[in-house]
């Protein structure tokens, strides 16, 4: 499938889907709720660290991932997507559902009269669109900012004096305040205050240790259950210790009769869902489960319930793909995956949790020391999350782990749909 791109009177000329490597980071609200993915997209024969370095090959990338379906990779929310002077001039649009998404114009886009027209063009068709690492408001910034609903601040190229100085420009403009690059909860309540509207980072999926912290009931209730089912109790104790809690026995039969498992049949006990689901898939769905406890006491988790999910089953997906005949080594990858942010979840040091939890060596060395083949998959999918920082780590990875960019892709697709299915039901 071919693109093609038109500057001026230039010939058109093909944009080449070649390898590449996906990512989608998650844009929150002012509550903590995901809205939105930005896109992000890595030529997988460069070891240059700018994803954003030939929008060109990007846009036809889009194009492809549209043609497969962009909802399996940003499920029910907006996709946020970078366009430069060639992809806007190109016919990329015919791809992209207008509804779903929001063109990011990069900061090295000139407002020339051509530019201006096209994008006035592409937002009376209904396209949306954010004006990308704004860091002044020069001359480029004041003729793009009419046609644009929101602004993005990347925080690393931000000192605090020319944010304090800029914000109030945009928000007096009417416009939507997205912070980008949030590494830390202090970030976040600074552009909080500030009035912004969007953040983009992932703050929320680092660890803020409290002393002293402790398990809500419910989730030592789990808790004691993961350990009934590792220790090999009988599905008696197991189904006796669910039903003790309402609120567990209920959350686990609408899970295992969410669309993501597959089930033929309506489960309708806790005695029929130990049977249909058996030990490793109980397992995860409990770990699932401790994930999406404190949405029902009213906070947002849900951002890292659905990293969690996705990491999960991205780091099964490609154990099965590497020994496809040797199911156990899927369910100890899943188990990596999920557990890799409980440290987050909980607040407290993951080698405090795994001294709660029993777990095999190998998913201790992976969660603690990101090492053996469990750690190498645990790293991958951190490089993914973080592609333009992941250097020449990501095709290192790759290639030691045996698969190609195309595997990864299809992989990734899989894992996000599943994940963003998971976090709708669970929370």
């Amino acid at each position: 499938m071919n693109a093609t791109s038109t500057t001026g009177n230039a010939s058109p000329r093909p944009l080449r889907v070649r390898d590449f490597f996906l990512a989608r980071q998650p844009i929150l609200d002012r509550g903590q709720s995901l809205v939105a993915y930005e896109l992000l997209f890595r030529n997988a024969d460069t070891n240059a660290a700018n994803v954003t370095s030939d929008l060109s090959a990007t846009a036809a990338v889009i194009a492809h991932t549209s043609q497969l379906g962009i909802e399996k990779v940003i499920g029910e929310s907006l996709g946020y997507l970078n366009v430069d002077a060639a992809v806007l001039m190109s016919d990329i649009f015919q791809f992209l559902p207008k509804e779903k998404v929001v063109l990011e114009i990069v900061e090295t886009t000139k407002a020339t009269p051509e530019i201006i027209e096209r994008i006035q063009f592409l937002v009376k068709q209904g396209f949306r669109f954010a004006l990308d690492d704004v860091i002044t408001d020069n001359e480029d910034v004041q003729k793009l900012l009419p046609l644009a609903d929101i602004v993005k601040i990347d925080l690393r190229d931000m000192p605090l004096s020319a944010l304090l100085k800029l914000t109030p420009k945009f928000r007096l403009a009417k416009k939507k305040l997205l912070a980008e690059k949030v590494e830390n909860r202090e970030q976040f309540d600074t552009c909080l205050e500030l009035g912004f509207d969007y953040f983009q980072g992932y703050y929320f999926a680092k660890p803020a240790i409290l002393s002293g912290k402790k398990l809500s009931p419910s989730q030592l209730a789990i808790m004691k259950l993961m350990t009934q089912v590792t220790s090999d109790a009988d599905n008696s104790e197991i189904e006796h210790s669910i039903k003790q809690d309402v609120s567990l026995c209920f959350n686990l039969l609408r899970l295992v009769n969410a669309p993501a498992i597959g089930v033929r049949h309506r489960i309708d006990s806790v005695s029929q869902a130990l049977l249909v689901l058996g030990r490793h898939q109980l397992q995860r769905w409990l770990q699932i489960m401790l994930y999406a406890e404190p949405c029902k006491k009213g906070q947002s988790m849900t951002p890292l319930l659905t990293l969690a999910a996705t990491r999960g089953k991205l780091l099964e997906l490609i154990a099965h793909r590497i020994e496809p005949h040797q199911r156990h080594i899927g369910d100890t990858a899943f188990t990596v995956g999920i557990m890799s942010l409980m440290d987050t979840l909980f607040s407290m040091p993951m080698q405090e949790i795994l001294e709660q939890v029993a777990v095999v060596d190998a998913v201790s060395d992976a969660l603690l020391h990101r090492t053996g083949r469990y750690g190498d998959m645990l790293r991958l999918a951190e490089h993914m999350e973080r592609i333009e920082e992941a250097g020449s780590m990501l095709e290192d990875l790759v290639g030691k782990l045996g698969l190609s960019s195309n595997d990864l892709n299809d992989l990734q697709l899989s894992a996000f749909e599943w994940g963003d299915i998971v976090a709708r039901n669970a929370a």
